[in-house]
């Protein structure tokens, strides 16, 4: 284990990420606001030390292993969750609130302890809306796009920190042009996305805002109403289309885009049945808000059921209404949604819907075996036969995330939550998503400080997937 290389490659991203603290600086500084001395002592704080650790640990081969990649990827997601809560704790929040507010956004998971967000200083709405863009691809990725300026490899780092990835996956032949590439479309969604929001109603500064956070699939708003505040089905309707594209494989999207295949979409197996579940969703709950008369007129109850079920399932969290009230299981049946969650190695959270899909299958096919015991049967995704050894790794994916769920959830209890907001707290934290229902429905600001701490553990483990973080507490990886 080379401690000098995971020490330079953290200053070198610890440098990265002060640079989010100069769009809020120049904000404060436009608008006159106080804040400017935060964000001005804050960037100086962590580009001074980043470039200490750079300059104390630099060499000129920096070997990286697989040991390595996961120790600087968790660390480096532990480190910025401290880092980034220091605007928040010098505005006013307390240390357990700031480190929240600060892990909630860069793991883009959307729940918030702040209440008043129409109040805020504009810097500070925007500084939370850049913490989850950054986290929405990782700012490991784009470190990856730059090291071999710096004479540094990042494999092992590409394949430890891209979102929902499975096996070793490569846009291109090259690392470093993957992950230049998949910077290229989420920067290119995200302006487009604050064209169409602005073309739609929304202000400059609201469609820059929701247009960082629709596209990393984290949730934050500048509003307490979300997106609910603007009541516009236009633009609930864009909201909707990068919800969708968010939550879609970035390996589609770099077929569609730049291997010129569009219709890459419609024959992607995986993101044909992440649309099938949103849709047979979507249609449960509307035929239930139409039985039971939940809305005057129809119209509305369509756009109402189909905007949170994109919004819950995609694991990005806007929300146009509590929908925690709503009758009967339909709160329930969102977060379940939530559960599966995005498309592999796409910016949504959930345990993948390429992991739920293998596992639809494998079960289908033992189901056969049992019809039909002497016959040889495989199990496919598209033409594609799936690997035995995949299908024990979702499996034991699953095993795990059912184990840390259930762990979570009994240390929630413990803290004195009631079982409803303790289990759509943890659901909603391990799955990145945002709201919640019970206590938690509208904000977290009630939650304990120990619960506070358990809802950070989450997230995070949430956003490495488990295993990237829980392979440290064996013995096994120590005495590589």
């Amino acid at each position: 284990m080379n401690y000098k290389s995971i020490l330079n490659l953290l200053g070198i991203l610890l440098v990265i990420f002060s640079l989010s603290f100069i769009p809020p600086l120049m904000l404060s500084v436009f608008y006159d606001e106080p804040l400017n001395g935060i964000f001005l002592y804050s960037f100086l704080f962590l580009i001074t030390l980043g470039c200490l650790m750079w300059f104390t640990s630099r060499q000129k081969d920096l070997p990286l292993n697989i040991s390595d990649g996961f120790i600087i990827t968790t660390m480096f997601w532990v480190v910025l969750a401290f880092a980034g809560s220091i605007p928040f704790y010098f505005f006013g929040l307390n240390a357990s609130d700031a480190i929240f507010e600060s892990v909630s956004g860069i793991t883009t998971t959307g729940a918030t302890v702040i209440v008043g967000l129409d109040e805020l200083p504009k810097s500070l709405l925007l500084y939370r809306q850049l913490l989850q863009w950054i986290g929405g691809m990782g700012l490991i990725i784009l470190a990856v796009a730059v090291m071999p300026t710096l004479g540094i490899g990042g494999g092992q780092l590409y394949k430890m920190e891209l979102p929902g990835s499975h096996g070793n996956q490569k846009l291109t032949p090259k690392i470093t042009d993957s992950a230049k590439a998949l910077w290229k479309i989420y920067f290119g969604l995200t302006i487009i996305c604050a064209l169409l929001y602005l073309l739609s109603g929304m202000n400059l500064f609201d469609a820059i805002a929701h247009s960082l956070s629709t596209v990393a699939g984290g949730g934050f708003s500048t509003h307490d109403d979300s997106i609910g505040f603007f009541d516009s089905g236009l633009i609930e309707a864009v909201c909707i289309i990068f919800m969708l594209l968010s939550a879609a494989s970035f390996a589609v999207h770099y077929a569609a885009i730049f291997g010129g295949k569009p219709l890459k979409y419609f024959y992607d197996s995986e993101f044909r049945f992440f649309l099938s579940v949103v849709i047979s969703i979507a249609i449960v709950i509307l035929i239930f808000h139409t039985v039971n008369d939940s809305y005057a007129e129809f119209l509305l109850a369509v756009r109402t059921s189909i905007f949170h079920t994109v919004s819950i399932v995609t694991t990005s969290g806007f929300t146009t209404e509590n929908f925690s009230l709503w009758p009967s299981f339909l709160p329930y049946l969102l977060l379940v949604g939530a559960f599966m969650g995005a498309c592999s190695q796409s910016v949504g959270g959930g345990i993948k819907t390429w992991r739920v899909l293998i596992m639809v299958k494998q079960a289908y096919k033992e189901i056969l075996n049992i019809i039909h015991p002497n016959a040889v049967l495989s199990s496919k995704i598209g033409n594609k036969v799936i690997d035995s050894k995949i299908a024990e790794k979702v499996w034991g994916f699953f095993s795990i995330y059912v184990f840390i769920f259930m762990f979570l959830l009994m240390a929630m209890l413990g803290t004195g939550l009631d079982f409803e907001s303790s289990f759509s707290s943890i659901g909603a934290c391990l799955n990145n998503l945002g709201p919640g229902l019970g206590d938690i429905a509208n904000n977290y600001k009630g939650v304990s400080e120990s619960g506070k701490i358990i809802l950070c553990i989450a997230m995070i483990l949430g956003r490495l997937e488990i295993f990237t973080l829980l392979v440290l507490f064996t013995p096994a990886f120590w005495r590589r």
